[in-house]
C-alpha cells in the first residue's frame, strides 16, 4: 500500500442478542476476541492508522483495544445513530487526513488480511471513489443487496428492510466493508440523512451519493462467503467458531500434523504445532501453545500455553502455562499449573499433579503424587503417593530435592527441607528436616499395634463383627474379650 490507508474498525454495537455481560465483540472464538481477530487483519493488511468506534460497554471494549493494539486511536460514539454516524466519529478522531479508508467490523471473525488486501488493491488500480466487498450467501435475508445498472456497474445498495420484492430476490449483498476515497467519504458521511426503515444513518447510503456525483464505484466479489460472515448471537458465534477451527486443522494438516478425528479437536489460532506430530481424539490446544515435532498428545487433553518439546508424549492430561521437555512423558490423568517445567526425559505419571516445580532430566513422579513449589534433580525417582507439603497456613515454601534421590512410596517433605544428591528414603517417611547427601532417611518410630480395639471402639460395626468372626474360628471358637 503506497498511500497512506487508515482502517475505521467499527465496534460500537450492542450485541443484545448475545445476552451477555460481555461486550459482543470481546466474546471469543479460536482464543481471540472477535475484536482481536479484525485489529490483527487489518494490521496484517498493511494499514498505517487504526481508529477503533466504541459505545455500548465503552470501558470494556476500550481496555480489550489497548491490550490487542495499543497503537490503535480510539473513537467515542455516544450515541449509537448508525454505521454512518460511527464513521463520521472515526474521521473527526483522524482529521480525515488519510487518502484511503478501509471500514470493517469488530464482528466478522474470519475476514482474512488478504482479502483485505486485494480489496484495497482493486479500489487503486480501477480508480473508483467507492468499492465493496460483496458476496453471495444462498441465503441473503436480512443483508442489503447490491443494486447494478445494465452495465453492471454499482448504483446503490438497498438495505433488506428498505428494498422492494424484485430487489431483494438479488443474491449479491453487501458486507458492510468498504474501501473509500479519503476526500469523498468525509463529506458524503456529513450528507448523510435518516430517511429510512430505521431513522439511521446507514453508511451505504455513500454509494447512491457517489453515483449521483458520478464518481466510479465498484464491487470486488468474495466467494468464501464465510469471511463476510458477521456474529450478532451465539448461534452465529458457535458456527463461526467451527468453520475457523475446520481451516486451522486442514493448515496443520498440509504442515505434516496427524489428527485423527478432526471433529473433537480444537486448536487456537496462536498454537504452532511440527511436523510428525499425531494429536489424537478429544484434544484442545489453546492460547500460546507450542508443540515440537514428532510428538504423541492426547487423548482427551487440553494445554493452555505450554510448551511441548520433540518426541514428547501428553496423554489425558490437562496443563496451562508449563514447559514439557523433549521426549518427556506426561500422563495420563495428571495435572499440570502453572510454573511447571519438565526437562528432558522426565516422567510425570499417573494421578499426578505438579505446580511452580522443576521435574529434572530424567526425572520420574510416576504416580499418585502431589509436587508443589518443588526441585526434583536429575535422575530421582519419587515413590507412589509422594506428597510436597508447601503450604504452612500463610507462607509457600520449597522443597529441594538433589540428583539421583529415591524416595520410598507415601512420603511427605515438609517444606522448607532439603534431600541432598544420593539420599535416599523409607516408606513412609514424612521429611521433616534436611536428609544429607548419601544418607537415608526412615520414619522416626516403629509400629505400634493395639489389639482389640475395634471392638472396644468400634462395637457393631462390620469391621467389629468380620473381627469377632475371624478370632472366633482362629481360637476355636471362643471369643477374646479385649484388655
Amino acid at each position: 500500500m503506497s498511500e497512506q490507508v487508515t482502517a475505521i474498525v467499527l465496534a460500537a454495537g450492542a450485541g443484545t442478542r448475545m445476552k451477555s455481560r460481555r461486550a459482543k465483540v470481546l466474546h471469543e472464538i479460536a482464543g481471540r476476541p472477535m475484536l482481536g481477530h479484525a485489529l490483527d487483519a487489518v494490521r496484517a493488511a498493511g494499514v498505517d492508522r487504526v481508529i477503533t468506534v466504541v459505545g455500548h460497554d465503552r470501558e470494556q471494549v476500550e481496555a480489550a483495544v489497548a491490550a490487542l493494539d495499543p497503537s490503535a486511536t480510539i473513537a467515542v460514539q455516544v450515541e449509537q445513530r448508525g454505521t454512518g454516524d460511527a464513521v463520521r466519529v472515526a474521521l473527526d478522531a483522524a482529521g480525515a487526513d488519510a487518502a484511503t479508508y478501509l471500514v470493517t467490523y469488530a464482528d466478522v471473525p474470519l475476514l482474512s488480511a488478504e482479502t483485505l488486501r486485494a480489496l484495497v488493491d482493486e479500489h487503486r488500480e480501477n480508480g473508483r471513489a467507492v468499492t465493496i466487498l460483496t458476496s453471495e450467501p444462498e441465503d441473503p435475508t436480512g443483508y442489503g443487496r447490491i443494486l447494478r445498472d445494465g452495465t453492471g456497474a454499482v448504483v446503490a445498495i438497498r438495505e433488506h428492510k428498505d428494498a422492494t420484492d424484485d430487489e431483494r430476490a438479488t443474491r449479491e449483498v453487501n458486507s458492510g466493508i468498504l474501501v473509500v476515497d479519503g476526500p469523498f467519504l468525509d463529506r458524503a458521511v456529513r450528507a448523510l440523512s435518516t430517511d429510512n426503515a430505521q431513522a439511521e444513518l446507514y453508511l451505504t447510503d455513500i454509494v447512491g451519493q457517489a453515483v449521483t456525483e458520478g464518481l466510479p464505484v465498484g464491487a470486488h466479489v468474495l466467494e468464501d462467503v464465510w469471511q463476510t460472515e458477521g456474529v450478532n448471537d451465539r448461534r452465529q458465534l458457535v458456527r463461526l467458531g467451527r468453520e475457523l477451527n475446520t481451516r486451522i486443522v486442514n493448515h496443520w494438516l498440509a504442515e505434516g500434523v496427524t489428527i485423527l478425528d478432526p471433529g473433537t479437536t480444537w486448536i487456537d489460532t496462536g498454537v504452532t504445532i511440527g511436523r510428525d506430530t499425531t494429536i489424537l481424539p478429544g484434544t484442545q490446544l489453546l492460547g500460546a501453545t507450542t508443540i515440537g515435532e514428532g510428538v504423541t498428545i492426547g487423548p482427551d487433553t487440553t494445554v493452555r500455553n505450554v510448551e511441548i518439546g520433540d518426541d514428547a508424549s501428553v496423554v489425558r492430561t490437562h496443563g496451562s502455562d508449563s514447559v514439557v521437555g523433549p521426549r518427556a512423558s506426561v500422563g495420563p490423568f495428571a495435572y499440570l499449573r502453572p510454573g511447571t517445567v519438565i526437562d528432558e526425559g522426565g516422567k510425570v505419571g499417573t494421578f499426578v499433579e505438579v505446580k511452580n516445580s522443576h521435574i529434572g532430566a530424567g526425572a520420574k513422579v510416576p504416580h499418585l503424587s502431589y509436587v508443589g513449589d518443588a526441585e526434583v534433580g536429575e535422575g530421582s525417582n519419587l515413590g507412589a503417593g509422594a506428597i510436597t507439603a508447601n503450604y504452612d497456613g500463610v507462607n509457600k515454601h520449597r522443597t529441594t530435592i538433589g540428583a539421583h534421590v529415591k524416595t520410598g512410596c507415601h512420603n511427605v517433605f515438609v517444606a522448607p527441607v532439603e534431600l541432598g544428591d544420593g539420599a535416599h528414603t523409607g516408606a513412609g517417611t514424612v521429611v521433616r528436616e534436611d536428609v544429607a547427601p548419601g544418607a537415608l532417611a526412615v520414619p522416626a518410630a516403629g509400629q505400634r499395634t493395639i489389639e482389640g480395639w475395634v471392638a472396644s471402639r468400634r462395637p457393631g460395626t462390620p469391621s467389629a463383627l468380620a473381627a469377632d468372626q475371624t478370632t472366633q474360628e482362629t481360637s476355636g471358637g471362643h471369643s477374646q474379650e479385649p484388655q
